[in-house]
């Protein structure tokens, strides 16, 4: 039995992104957001390990100031897993985590998966591109789904989404700053 597949079958497995969910106002602020960020990030929600992430972050709640926010990647995210997932969610498990990679510390993250200890099982992963690709060079995000790692579109306002299994990592930066927003969708683990 022969199967035909779609131009998108090989982003079904790996990844799905969305343009234009936020206006530049909206993406400024949060980009002013990341970069404000002065707690060193951690692996593994336990330690520092600058041979494994060197980054700064800070972490944004549900509350009423940040709704918005909140409101915006649920529409984006529930599209774009009706169509290409169909993961059984049950929403937001975490705080949303904004990021600050800069230059001079050659921020990154290396090799990881999105393993989560709160709010449930971490289904999709999901990263919004803050910052203009113009103003820094090197912090590519990459996924791992064969030989050759894939590299994502650098644009600002880009939503990409992964399955959360799925091996990932931010190169060094190496020259300005990147800032981005990263968030991870649970529900009931996997049976």
């Amino acid at each position: 039995m022969q199967h035909l597949l779609t131009p998108y079958s090989t982003k079904l497995e790996t990844h799905a992104w969305w343009e234009g969910a936020f206006t530049e106002q909206e993406l400024n602020i949060l980009q002013e957001m990341a970069k404000d960020a002065t707690t060193e990030a951690q692996v593994g929600g336990a330690e520092v390990n600058s041979n494994i992430r060197k980054s700064e972050v800070t972490w944004l709640s549900n509350k009423k100031k940040t709704r918005w926010v909140f409101e915006k990647l649920s529409h984006v995210i529930s599209s774009l897993n009706a169509h290409y997932y169909q993961f059984d969610l049950t929403g937001f498990g975490e705080k949303i985590q904004l990021t600050n990679y800069k230059e001079s510390n050659e921020g990154f993250y290396g090799w990881h998966q999105d393993f989560g200890r709160e709010g449930g099982a971490r289904k999709l992963s999901v990263a919004l591109q803050l910052t203009d690709p113009s103003e820094y060079e090197g912090g590519n995000l990459q996924i791992l789904t064969g030989p050759d790692p894939l590299t994502m579109k650098k644009q600002r306002g880009l939503i990409v989404v992964f399955p959360s299994w799925t091996v990932h990592q931010v190169t060094p930066v190496t020259k300005g700053s990147r800032q981005s927003l990263v968030t991870w969708i649970t529900g009931p683990s996997f049976k």
